[in-house]
């Protein structure tokens, strides 16, 4: 295959909003890389992971989650960020993501009620009640925040983001998808307050809003700020009153509002999702066979707000190869491709489809114990724990395997996180 055959399109450079120039546009989607210890601080693993990452080509590279208080973590392994004492090391993996011309954006979140028991005895969320679903178990009840408590959320945000910059990150992106407490906020079946927070959907959205405003007045307006946002709670395993989300949730027409009013505001990029804990994105560990069944995520309701938006979108989710990619872009209904586990297997998958021309599939594989009960009951963590051990191999100087069973990635993420291992986490690695 020749470099005159490869899609161009995804090789062109996009513009944002804010004046900043992305040199293609392969958008390695976040994933949670585990890699933080104790004390939540970034490591030199950290930078090694995204030095190969910069290096392989893709056109920004979003972190994992980082939190904006320690004390309230979403998965183990997480980075925190509260002040300046770990600048020096948010430096060294700041300077490696952009490497090679890429942008390098960090992702800045709060977990809300969404933080395990093992991790957070104690979590806030925007009302109380526990968590709905198979995994409610695993998290403790929340206590509901009050005015003064949002308002020092709000303030970690736009202080989060303002360290960012300092440190050398070229964007940040906010996290409002996928359960944590801003979408908490969004959703109706989460959010029951009856003070400006609550209540219709302008109120709920206010929480985002301000978070946004917040973190724009601390970066300036020529900063990148994307928001992960969902289509709507409704999960893709589940096809569950699928026009309007999660019954009762926040919808497909409450998700298109805010993204107009998020343009309206000067976002630079949305970066489309679905899903949430009680409603997760993804049930099964069957790799390359979940994705053929699946294809790229999203796609509907991306077609749906082409019209409307003129804001860049990223598509996350489903892409495996450069026709998928091609399609995409040439249609119109994405201007950035999202992509996560395929680069926790093939670091170089932007230089390989830009440069070197390949138009093959990246076939994840599908990860097992080898007893059907137990690949069963461990699933999704199974599959988490996978992808944080090839990440890891890629941050400690080695090549990813994708020939390592599911019971080698369970005893790491044991050996590494301990029991906290062996609760449900988001899915992060679902694009």
């Amino acid at each position: 295959m020749t470099n005159d055959s490869v899609p161009m399109v995804i090789a062109e450079p996009l513009t944002l909003p804010c004046g900043a120039t992305i040199k293609n546009r392969f958008y390695k989607s976040a994933m949670n890389e585990a890699l933080a210890g104790r004390d939540c601080a970034p490591t030199e693993a950290h930078a090694r992971l995204y030095r190969t990452w910069a290096q392989g080509g893709a056109g920004v590279l979003v972190t994992g989650n980082v939190m904006v208080d320690h004390t309230q973590l979403g998965e183990p392994g997480n980075v925190a960020v509260e002040d300046e004492r770990d600048l020096a090391m948010l430096r060294r993996w700041a300077e490696a993501g952009t490497e090679n011309g890429a942008h390098c954006w960090m992702q800045i979140n709060h977990p809300g009620r969404q933080s395990p028991i093992t991790i957070n005895p104690h979590p806030f969320a925007p009302s109380g009640g526990a968590v709905d679903g198979e995994y409610g178990r695993f998290f403790a009840e929340p206590t509901e925040l009050t005015r003064e408590q949002i308002h020092d959320i709000i303030r970690r945000f736009a202080n989060a983001a303002r360290i960012a910059k300092k440190a050398g990150f070229t964007g940040v992106e906010i996290h409002a998808a996928h359960g944590y407490l801003i979408n908490q906020f969004l959703s109706p079946l989460d959010n029951r307050r009856t003070d400006e927070y609550g209540g219709s959907l302008e109120n709920r959205a206010r929480f985002l809003f301000d978070v946004f405003d917040a973190v724009r007045e601390a970066v300036g307006p020529k900063f990148p700020i994307a928001v992960k946002l969902n289509s709507s709670d409704v999960p893709i395993a589940i096809k569950i009153n699928e026009q309007n989300g999660a019954p009762g949730g926040f919808s497909k027409e409450e998700s298109i509002w805010v993204m107009k009013r998020l343009e309206a505001r000067g976002v630079d990029l949305i970066d489309i999702s679905g899903g949430t804990y009680s409603k997760p994105v993804i049930q099964t560990n069957d790799g390359a066979a979940e994705d053929l069944r699946r294809g790229v995520y999203f796609t509907d309701f991306a077609r749906r707000i082409k019209g409307e938006l003129t804001v860049p979108v990223a598509l996350t989710g489903g892409f495996r190869n450069a026709d998928d990619m091609d399609q995409a872009l040439s249609e119109g209904i994405t201007q950035m491709i999202g992509i996560a586990r395929p680069l926790a297997l093939v670091p170089d998958l932007p230089n390989r489809v830009i440069r070197d021309g390949w138009r093959g599939n990246v076939d994840l594989p599908r990860i097992s114990i080898g007893i059907k009960s137990l690949d069963k009951a461990f699933g999704g963590i199974l599959v988490i724990s996978w992808f944080e051990l090839q990440m890891n191999r890629i941050a400690r100087g080695r090549r990813p395997d994708s020939r390592i069973g599911g019971m080698r990635a369970l005893l790491f993420a044991i050996r590494q996180h301990g029991p906290a291992a062996l609760t449900p986490r988001r899915r992060k690695g679902h694009q």
